[in-house]
């Protein structure tokens, strides 16, 4: 942690919504005149799409079924500690983009699929923004936890999760059902491991529960709609957090537990609001105040 040059960091899987809360966290920079240096987890990918799947062949002929993007290995964690350590202390750290699409391709100079060059944030920012896999692991090589000041965690029921993935995958990157069901079930042994741990060093978790039926994620239609959802709120440590406040201000919502928020779905982008946009303005006022 770093009271100068703070961090905020957004973990979730793949097609867990974290894409949804970096909009509601843009804005409030927005609002707030926030200059966030903005870093994707994708950037720290090991391998490009091509290098991916020779990956991805090589381990499955040598009878390794678990390997994925959610693992460790398919990751540079050293890097991107060395980069949240190197701006903690300098508001400086190297970076890269991978470019996932055509509209990317145009915006970086790179065909699709690849990394580009990596660079060192040039400007100044008030607070480094992660949003990714990998945020706030802690393991026996790398404890990219202790470096961020606000660390957030979006994390779905699981066959919402997988609904929304395969909805995603297969109707904006044009994989079949299939195939999206396959990783998934790749993930899984990595997802237990890699992804899950990291919930618990999280500050604030944001599950999103459908009030619908999605005992079958595989077959599904639609992903159940925000007024078809609850969201529970789970702050890893309550103190200072005005819940009556917040129940007031939201309607609908109620305390389940000590720690806990339960809001309507359709709620989720004001209840963000309410909770974050303090959180952020203390953590930019805070290193302002520190010469």
């Amino acid at each position: 942690m770093s009271v100068k040059h703070p961090i905020i960091s957004v973990t979730g899987s793949s097609g867990a919504g974290t894409s949804t809360v970096k909009h509601t966290f843009q804005q409030i920079f927005r609002r707030e005149s926030v200059e966030a240096a903005t870093m994707e987890g994708d950037a720290f990918h090991r391998y490009n799409r091509k290098e991916m799947k020779k990956e991805l062949e090589k381990r499955s002929a040598a009878g390794e079924a678990t390997f994925s993007h959610f693992s460790f290995d398919a990751n540079l964690l050293p890097e991107l500690e060395a980069c949240f350590r190197s701006y903690s202390k300098k508001g400086k750290c190297r970076y890269r983009h991978y470019v996932h699409n055509a509209k990317e391709e145009e915006l970086h100079g790179v065909k699709s699929g690849n990394f580009t060059e990596w660079k060192e944030f040039d400007g100044r920012s008030d607070l480094l923004f992660y949003e990714g896999l990998h945020g706030a692991v802690v393991n026996d090589e790398v404890n990219l936890a202790r470096y961020a000041d606000l660390k957030i965690g979006v994390v779905p029921v699981i066959n919402l999760e997988w609904i929304q993935k395969i909805h995603r995958d297969r109707d904006s990157r044009g994989y079949s059902t299939e195939a999206v069901t396959d990783t998934i079930l790749r993930r899984m042994h990595a997802y237990v491991h890699c992804i899950c741990p990291q919930f618990t060093e999280t500050d604030i978790n944001f599950q999103r529960v459908p009030v619908v039926d999605t005992s079958n994620p595989l077959v599904a239609r639609w992903i159940p709609t925000a007024d078809e959802s609850l969201v529970v709120i789970r702050f890893k440590d309550p103190h200072g957090i005005d819940f009556p406040y917040l129940v007031s201000m939201i309607h609908d919502s109620w305390m389940s537990r000590a720690n806990s928020i339960v809001i309507p779905g359709g709620k989720l982008d004001l209840a963000m609001q309410l909770i974050l946009t303090p959180l952020v303005g203390r953590l930019v006022n805070q290193s302002k105040r520190v010469l």
